[in-house]
């Protein structure tokens, strides 16, 4: 049985507080975590979300991974293995923002078997737009991760 993720992240102001959100689904089981950074940015926030929520499985898994952040599906499909060949360098050689959540997701998704999938936010897909919801409410509270 595979598992199904969906993540967001928000910002007010970028950079700014942020909030990310996702939602993991495994047959009959519904889980929900979230939570806030003071200072940040919407990238690290969608990156964020990615992270925690593989740091949530228990156990290698199939995961089938939706986010409506094309910086995050093609960070980690398209990019990520160039930046690495090239010492975390850019195409234009400068350092790749975010290093240290790229490698940190980079190291999770090896311990299960992720397909990326990209979905359009705000357009009516129920699990995204419960991870966005998720993601602003703890933008506004400030919350600290819930688990």
């Amino acid at each position: 049985m595979t598992v199904r993720i969906y993540t967001d992240g928000a910002c007010s102001g970028n950079p700014g507080p942020g909030g990310w959100g996702a939602v993991l689904l495994f047959g009959e089981h519904r889980r929900e975590i979230s939570g806030a950074a003071p200072e940040t940015t919407n990238n690290r926030m969608e990156l964020t979300a990615a992270i925690r929520a593989l740091e949530a499985l228990t156990r290698r898994s199939a995961v089938d991974l939706y986010t409506d952040s094309t910086y995050v599906k093609d960070g980690i499909t398209r990019w990520l293995a160039n930046w690495k060949a090239k010492g975390w360098r850019t195409a234009s050689k400068t350092p790749v923002k975010n290093r240290d959540l790229w490698e940190a997701l980079d190291a999770l998704s090896s311990r299960h078997d992720v397909r990326w999938h990209w979905v359009r936010g705000h357009a009516g897909t129920a699990e995204n737009e419960r991870a966005d919801a998720l993601a602003r409410a703890a933008l506004k509270e400030g919350v600290t991760p819930r688990r």
